[in-house]
């Protein structure tokens, strides 16, 4: 019972890290999310209160920890900091745990982490702006590609048709959708950044992805598009929904195929 205690030990401080340095991570993601759609540089200047333009001292820029200390206020100004930012950077940091509970110290931790964090940080663009930038899905597609020689839970050939697969789905969709209700229905930035995905996750991926992101966002979307009064009209980022996809068919998705096939179909 000692020994599976002391060895437990080890395996909880690397979980704690794994936290933190996610956490850590979170903290520039807010500042890439915030700068990159203003056209700023997300290097310099240091962080800075939006609100009255103080500097963020090294004291009041611990990732959730000056959040509470604080009150969710700046120290200068006293303006209220919007939730989103501990928000961001928790759920990095939980995503940097699960992938470490499944990988351990191994090169897919990594991997899979870029690839969370450039949904998250397209996530959250996306719902500010309705925008996907391209200057993050399109080297994310070429990111994903190269990586694929290093992993071995995706070949490389199945990047490639993920890519491809991906991309060509929501253009055919745009396209059709474009030619019956003369308007854009889906935007070019949803149509890269499935082709990002396909390129980290492969085509059994974008299935997934395509599968959860269309059920999840009918049950979300219809309500908001009754409230808004606007019906079908309505503008909705479907970014996240595909990010929400894409990371559950990291967690999720090796089962449910086994399910689908397995136990439904009986293959």
């Amino acid at each position: 019972m000692g020994e599976v205690l002391v060895e437990s030990i080890p395996l909880i401080g690397g979980r704690i890290i794994a936290f933190i340095v996610g956490c850590i991570f979170g903290s520039f993601y807010n500042v890439v999310i915030y700068r990159l759609p203003l056209g700023q540089s997300i290097v310099r200047p240091a962080s800075r209160c939006p609100a009255c333009g103080s500097a963020i001292a090294a004291y009041d820029n611990i990732p959730l920890v000056s959040y509470l200390l604080l009150g969710g206020r700046c120290r200068h100004c006293k303006t209220p900091v919007s939730l989103r930012y501990p928000f961001v950077e928790g759920l990095s940091g939980l995503l940097a745990l699960l992938l470490f509970r499944r990988y351990g110290l191994h090169p897919q931790l990594a991997i899979e982490f870029i690839f969370c964090s450039l949904l998250l940080i397209i996530t959250m663009i996306d719902l500010d702006t309705l925008l996907i930038p391209d200057i993050l899905s399109l080297p994310g597609i070429v990111l994903g590609l190269a990586l694929s020689l290093f992993t071995p839970r995706l070949l490389w050939w199945e990047s490639l048709t993920g890519i491809i697969l991906g991309g060509g789905i929501f253009y055919l969709i745009a396209a059709g959708y474009a030619l019956v209700r003369h308007k854009e229905g889906l935007g070019g930035g949803d149509i890269k950044l499935l082709g990002m995905i396909g390129a980290f996750i492969g085509w059994k991926g974008v299935a997934f992805t395509i599968l959860a992101s269309s059920v999840v966002g009918t049950i979300i979307a219809l309500p908001l598009m009754w409230r808004s009064g606007k019906g079908l009209g309505s503008t909705l980022p479907f970014g996240p929904f595909l990010a929400f996809g894409a990371i559950s068919y990291i967690f999720w998705g090796e089962l449910f195929y086994r399910w689908y096939f397995s136990d439904l179909l009986g293959m």
